[in-house]
């Protein structure tokens, strides 16, 4: 497990702007998700605001949201580090997900059918699925986890239930972190938005069943294979640790 401090590399500088706690929280998140902070990794008031270029009580704050969201656990009595993945936390999630992307999808589709839908919502789930589908091959991981979850976003916002995108907001800095051990794979990335085409295609045609059926398959698979894939990077790490 890694115990570096965080350096310039791992985080850019912020500029003093509006809601800087939240901003300093989605730059930490972003941070973790994509490994430039690893588990593992020691983080201090005093370095995270130095790196970001603000004070210390906006990183105080968002570092104990990050606390509060399973990100960061406490090191020592007075530190904080990046937590390690886990990989059944992870497959719990998706549990979860799977039953309420199941029910926005057949919410959105059903909408759809009873023409209850107007067109800058039908446009928005129309624009996530061609903005990732359009994405190269080289494309940063952060921009693959933003629009995955810009997909998923907008389905949730098509279902007219707002207690779905509610719940499920609470968990993105969870699901961004997930998703982003298994998006550097191009061939998975492939199968994930075709998926996303399907589970699209039977919406905009008011298929409720379908929709619901395929919504529900894709967290199914999704959260299977991320839990096998930070099961063999832990085990990776173990036996790397075993022969240093």
């Amino acid at each position: 497990m890694s115990t570096q401090a965080p350096s310039s590399e791992m985080l850019e500088p912020l500029r003093s702007e509006p809601a800087l706690i939240d901003l300093v929280h989605d730059r930490l998140v972003e941070a973790i998700s994509v490994g430039r902070l690893p588990p593992g990794a020691r983080l201090t008031q005093g370095r995270v605001a130095e790196l970001l270029d603000v004070s210390r009580q906006p990183v105080s704050h968002a570092l104990q949201v990050l606390k509060h969201q399973g990100l960061v656990v406490q090191h020592g009595r007075k530190g904080l580090a990046v937590a390690p993945l886990d990989g059944r936390q992870i497959w719990n999630l998706y549990k979860v997900r799977e039953v309420l992307d199941g029910l926005a999808a057949r919410l959105a589709a059903t909408r759809v059918a009873e023409n209850g839908v107007g067109s800058t919502e039908l446009d928005a789930l129309q624009a996530a699925l061609d903005t990732g589908a359009a994405l190269p091959s080289n494309a940063e991981t952060i921009d693959l986890v933003r629009a995955d979850m810009a997909f998923h976003q907008a389905l949730h916002d098509l279902s007219g239930n707002p207690e779905i995108a509610r719940t499920v907001s609470e968990q993105w800095p969870q699901f961004m972190r997930s998703m982003a051990t298994v998006l550097d794979d191009e061939g998975h990335r492939s199968v994930i938005w075709k998926e996303h085409a399907a589970i699209a295609a039977s919406v905009l045609t008011g298929d409720a069943d379908l929709a619901e059926a395929r919504s529900k398959e894709h967290a199914r698979r999704a959260g299977e294979e991320t839990r096998q894939r930070i099961d063999r990077m832990k085990l990776e790490e173990t036996r790397d640790e075993a022969h240093r």
